[in-house]
């Protein structure tokens, strides 16, 4: 047997928002204003409401409104309803028109020297996206709904995100001149033991550092005074002269353009790169506001 479609659904979502009206604001003429109707329209509505129910929902006095237990239950249904169809309109517009708060997680240095300085040409072209970004190397839950979107380098852990790939980053070894010149330039990665080797404080047993020597890749232990948890501090201590270092060369672009890093071992680099990636919770219901902003990050860091 098919089901009996009830006519009339705008005309009652209208009906219940008056409803909802008359209650938030304690009046016919009030609810009017709001709405931009007649307070005899207000009253019309409410009677309609009642007539078809078959049940007082209001008790109305010169001085006041009051709602019967049947006006209770009607409003906090009203109330249901109507949130469900501002939740579902939402959604239907932010598959199709890029609007709403976007949440982004990038790492502090990557962040700060590579997506941030994109904000501000994106939300020009975006205008009704409100980025909400959040810098931090800890790895935020994104299936818990901590964010949107993050920015993630190296392997990926497995699970049921969507990754899309944005770049590479490949890693240098750098030292400052005024460094080199007290200590001496290392000549082959051996000679790294003889040096202050500024590393990463992420969990592990011990620093290990990639090489390829006669086609043969190996890894050295190396040790140094500091250890940091981004590249963008290490590279600003070995600018400093405090060490060797080996971070993104993003991290220290700028040091590097200027002279004041110079690249070491660069003949004994094994192609040493970590890819980069949005990560993200894809699907057909994917939001408009994510969808362009990973494409946008995969043009501009490519």
């Amino acid at each position: 047997m098919n089901a009996k479609v009830q006519p009339g659904g705008a005309d009652r979502a209208h009906e219940m928002a008056v409803f909802s009206a008359v209650v938030a604001t304690g009046s016919f003429s009030a609810a009017g204003r709001e709405l931009d109707l007649s307070p005899s329209a207000v009253s019309r509505t409410l009677d309609r409401i009642e007539a078809r129910l078959g049940v007082r929902l209001m008790l109305r006095t010169t001085r006041a409104l009051t709602l019967t237990p049947e006006g209770h239950a009607y409003l906090r249904a009203a109330r249901r309803i109507l949130a469900e169809l501002d939740d579902a309109e939402q959604a239907i517009a932010d598959l199709g028109a890029p609007r709403g708060r976007l949440r982004v997680s990038a790492a502090q240095s990557h962040g700060r020297l590579c997506v941030v300085p994109l904000l501000g040409d994106f939300t020009a072209r975006y205008p009704h996206i409100l980025v909400d970004i959040n810098l931090t190397d800890r790895v935020v839950d994104i299936a818990a709904g901590e964010a949107d979107v993050a920015i993630r380098f190296g392997p990926l852990a497995d699970s049921g995100l969507t990754a899309r790939k944005l770049g590479e980053s490949p890693r240098v070894i750098v030292a400052s001149p005024d460094y080199l010149a007290r200590r001496g330039t290392p000549r082959v990665p051996e000679d790294l033991h003889h040096h202050h080797c500024l590393n990463f404080n992420f969990r592990r047993a011990e620093a290990l550092w990639p090489f390829v020597r006669d086609g043969h890749e190996y890894s050295l232990s190396v040790r140094g005074c500091i250890e940091a948890n981004n590249g963008e501090t290490l590279g600003q201590l070995a600018a400093a002269s405090v060490g060797v270092t080996r971070v993104g060369a993003f991290s220290v672009e700028e040091e590097l353009r200027s002279g004041r890093l110079v690249p070491l071992l660069e003949q004994y680099n094994p192609g040493d790169v970590e890819n980069i990636h949005a990560v993200f919770v894809g699907g057909a219901n994917l939001p408009a506001r994510v969808r362009v902003f990973v494409d946008y990050l995969a043009d501009a860091l490519r």
